[in-house]
């Protein structure tokens, strides 16, 4: 009899039809999750004028969400870990949908914070499972790409939001973008239809058989028909000492842990700090309006690029390489546009920067998922993920302080190059194994034998 691993029948099959399917299902929930995360920033002048907001609570419009995220990729990860990928996107997707329909009625600011955090849990549930989901689905050597532009999609959702802001806030209000944010409940049901469970869970929970029907059914997408596999015949590495949050603490773990954590938290603080204060500072700058959300749009469709972009470069040169550069580029983005002049020179640096700023996040992200195993793996993907909210739910706050300091557009752009700088030591310190184009199960036995 046969025996094998799930990611060697994955890497002979290749990428297929099926591969595409989960990958198209995954991108669909990461746009609708995009959408109801990003709308905040298209609707914080609106809400700031009505409400009559300060400088730090508009900022904060944004923060809730994150706070949310924050509770979300905490829980999530290890709840996923224990009743499936499939359960907990399901789960997370009705979660963020229906929490934004009471926004619709809000008064004042204490009902919009309350609502935004229960709507950012299911946020922050569903973007580590959509990672942890096509890492687990696709040939090592295309795994970089394919998890790194599972975050073009969430990308997306931001530019979607953009969009629909443009034409919908002057004509029919802010609250009507929160109205539409509870369409996506909807599409649990079909990912309840249509989406397979992950085979390397299944094994990992002793389901050899219902991890087998998920492989005939990916072999038949590659080939038109399937052999005969042996449930008795899958292999699984050895058992872990430990699982949940301790296991990413354990000898083997710890150092990748606490080098994921700082990079990932300072990217955050680019990415949130500048992605929600964009469209206002933009307007105070004195670009109208729809240009001002055109600009942060047009920065998010720069974003997309980038996501899809580092996941091919990672999967070339490496993933600890791919980080430091990245970082690297960020850093010379923020530069660029602090002292940008000139309606055409802003736009074409928002572009560059939104392009900079998601290569540099989104390389982290293979690296994240191939670095833990799979009875631990979203937990360490999610908490990874929680962590770094903390740092989107701190810098719109932070950013806001530093604008009160009457430093202006350059001087808040500027105070982003830090967080650059952080993480590329975090990177140079603390990663010292290579995951690129080795199969998950011989990540886990060799970082077994490093201790690294």
């Amino acid at each position: 009899m046969r025996k094998y691993y799930v990611s060697e029948v994955i890497d002979e099959l290749g990428v297929s039809g099926f591969t595409w399917r989960v990958y198209l299902l995954i991108g669909l929930a990461m746009i609708l999750n995009g959408f109801v995360q990003m709308i905040v920033s298209y609707t914080m002048p609106q809400i700031s004028k009505e409400w009559a907001l300060t400088k730090v609570q508009t900022g904060s419009l944004a923060s809730w969400t994150l706070l949310g995220l924050l509770i979300g990729g905490a829980i999530a990860g290890i709840i996923s870990d224990r009743i499936g990928r499939k359960k907990m996107l399901i789960l997370a997707c009705i979660v963020y949908s229906i929490f934004n329909l009471p926004i619709y009625f809000a008064q004042n600011f204490e009902t919009f914070a309350v609502f935004r955090i229960l709507s950012g849990i299911g946020i922050g549930a569903c973007i580590p499972v959509s990672a942890t989901i096509n890492s687990e689905f696709v040939p090592t050597k295309s795994r970089g790409a394919f998890v790194a532009s599972t975050f073009s999609w969430l990308v997306a959702g931001w530019v979607l939001s953009g969009l629909v802001a443009i034409p919908v806030v002057p004509a029919m209000g802010w609250r009507f973008c929160y109205l539409l944010a509870v369409v996506p409940v909807v599409y649990a049901l079909i990912l309840a239809a249509l989406l397979p469970e992950s085979p390397h869970w299944l094994v990992s929970k002793g389901r050899n058989a219902e991890a087998v029907g998920v492989i005939r059914a990916m072999e038949r997408a590659a080939r038109g028909s399937a052999r005969e596999w042996s449930p008795e015949g899958l292999l699984v590495p050895p058992p872990p000492k430990s699982v949940g949050v301790a296991a990413l603490f354990s000898r083997e773990y710890r150092l990748a842990t606490v080098g994921l954590w700082i990079m990932y938290f300072m990217g955050c603080v680019i990415i949130y700090g500048v992605t929600a204060w964009m469209p206002s500072l933009l307007y105070e700058k004195g670009f109208s309006l729809a240009k001002s959300y055109a600009f942060a749009a047009l920065q998010n469709v720069a974003s997309i690029i980038a996501n899809a972009v580092t996941g091919f470069v990672s999967d070339r040169v490496g993933r600890k390489r791919n980080i430091i550069f990245g970082f690297a580029l960020a850093a010379v983005a923020v530069a660029v546009l602090a002292g940008a002049t000139g309606q055409w020179f802003i736009l074409a640096a928002c572009m560059f920067l939104g392009f900079a700023n998601n290569f540099a996040l989104t390389a982290v992200q293979p690296l994240l998922a191939e670095t833990y195993r799979t009875e631990f793996r979203n937990t360490g993907v999610a908490m990874t993920n929680a962590f770094g909210r903390i740092g989107g739910l701190l810098a719109p706050i932070m950013a806001g302080y530093v604008q009160q300091l009457g430093v202006g557009f350059s001087g808040t752009m500027l105070w982003f190059i830090a967080p650059c700088i952080i993480a590329i030591l975090a990177a140079v310190f603390f990663i010292r194994y290579e995951t690129t184009g080795k199969t998950l199960e011989n990540i886990v036995s060799e970082m077994a034998e490093k201790r690294v």
